[in-house]
């Protein structure tokens, strides 16, 4: 989630289906600025719960998107329970039952405790992964409008947030208002920045990561490589593809591969094993690489009046840790409990939950980032994550899923209200009053 490249040309026509160019209502319960992870997610949850949702995207649909590929064990828990797992392995996403971390020479392989919540992992394409989050929030009555991009956002005349103004072409901006405007916009996200969401914590660190596609043979499982100041990966995804990874700090990222991207990766393929260099060196030569130079971390305020944050919009950690899909889909899911509770006690219990986790993520994913570990030590680190990633998964087992409470006499949900920091009287399109909160022609990033 961290980057973009060109739309996938293989993949099949449904990306070309005609899909609504102009929101159908003038306002929704949430509009979400993002059509990634992080808002379809939002998006299927707040939908099936039954909200009016509209999510933007200034992608095509089903467009590719720069990613590690690899959920860990509570995206997949997430994508199980919601009913989306299965589907991905239709899809031909391979299953993966083991991880081995190669730790200079030192081969450590672990298998997977497989349950039935749990058969394996998976590293799902993102043309793969992203459309079935987005298909399945349209079937639950989520609307969408690729393609198109969010220029501002306005609020009424005490700041609250009240709607977007969207980007047409050849036509006047349109205006549509919304109990709550969700940004899942990414590290540059307008939605942040509109409502000056504050940096609550910074990282200390950056990683470069240099992305490209090869080969692999069926049934391989994830490898995570590390030696001395750099790393590496490969990871099975669709199509017999597996995303191999060379990862730096950025200082070095400057350095050395400012002549080129190619022969740079290579060489740190080759120094971290020849095994991979050789798996990497299977590709196409005209293969199209995909660099990240990186950027610290963050943790970005959760919430103001009428606004939220989910994905990198509100928490960003290094890919180092493949970690992002996964708090993309716990905070979405988290989020839509607080929008369905409505109360501002849900918003705050929220961003605690969201900051527990992300704080020690953040932590454990710069303690690898940083490229200050020795390879006695490496092994440690990565025993500190995992631990958190079991806390997180037990958490995430214990949470119900999001529904709209229901009332005591029928037993069916109560009619659903305007979140508590979105309490003042609707602001409509064109509605005097309204004002922008930001315009300096910045576009909204999926």
């Amino acid at each position: 989630m961290v980057a973009r490249q060109p739309e996938d040309q293989t993949m099949p026509t449904i990306a070309n289906r005609p899909h609504p160019v102009v929101p159908k209502r003038a306002h929704y319960d949430a509009i979400i600025v993002g059509a990634r992870c992080a808002g379809a997610s939002t998006a299927l949850l707040l939908a099936r719960a039954g909200l009016k949702v509209l999510a933007i995207d200034r992608r095509p649909y089903g467009s590719d998107t720069l990613s590690t590929h690899a959920l860990m064990r509570p995206a997949v828990r997430q994508l199980s329970r919601w009913g989306l797992l299965e589907p991905l392995l239709r899809a031909g996403t391979p299953l993966i039952e083991a991880t081995t971390f190669h730790y200079g020479d030192e081969e450590i392989t672990i298998p997977l405790n497989a349950g039935p919540d749990l058969p394996g992992l998976i590293a799902p394409r993102r043309t793969v992964l992203d459309r079935i989050l987005v298909d399945a929030a349209r079937k639950a009555g989520a609307e969408f409008l690729h393609d198109m991009a969010v220029g501002d956002l306005f609020a009424d005349t005490r700041g609250r947030v009240r709607g977007v103004e969207i980007r047409v072409a050849g036509r006047a901006a349109l205006r549509a208002s919304a109990g709550i405007v969700i940004g899942a916009d990414g590290i540059g996200s307008l939605v942040a920045k509109c409502c000056d969401a504050q940096v609550l914590r910074s990282g200390t660190v950056s990683a470069a990561h240099v992305y490209g596609y090869a080969p692999v043979e069926p049934g391989a499982g994830y490898h995570w490589y590390f030696r001395d100041g750099i790393a590496g990966s490969l990871i099975p995804t669709n199509d017999g593809q597996a995303c191999i990874v060379a990862s730096v700090p950025t200082k070095l990222f400057d350095q050395r591969f400012r002549l080129g991207h190619g022969p740079a990766r290579m060489e740190v393929l080759g120094a971290l094993s020849p095994a991979l260099a050789e798996q990497a060196d299977r590709a196409p030569k005209d293969v199209r690489l995909q660099a990240f130079r990186g950027v610290p971390g963050y943790i970005r305020q959760a919430h103001g009046p009428g606004w939220a944050l989910v994905g990198d919009a509100g928490f960003f950690r290094d890919p180092i840790t493949s970690h992002g899909i996964s708090d993309a889909l716990r905070d979405a899911a988290s989020l839509a409990r607080a929008i369905l509770d409505g109360s501002e006690r849900a918003f705050a219990a929220w961003q605690q939950e969201r900051d527990l986790f992300a704080n020690q993520i953040l932590d454990t994913t710069d303690a690898v980032a940083g490229f200050d570990w020795t390879l006695a030590d490496i092994g440690e680190r990565h025993r500190r994550f995992s631990a958190v990633m079991k806390a997180e998964v037990q958490a995430l087992a214990a949470q119900p899923m999001p529904i709209r409470s229901a009332s005591p006499s029928t037993g069916r949900p109560t009619p659903y209200r305007t979140p508590a920091n979105q309490d003042g009287p609707q602001a409509t399109g064109g509605a005097s009053g309204a004002s922008n909160l930001y315009r300096n022609g910045t576009e909204a990033r999926p």
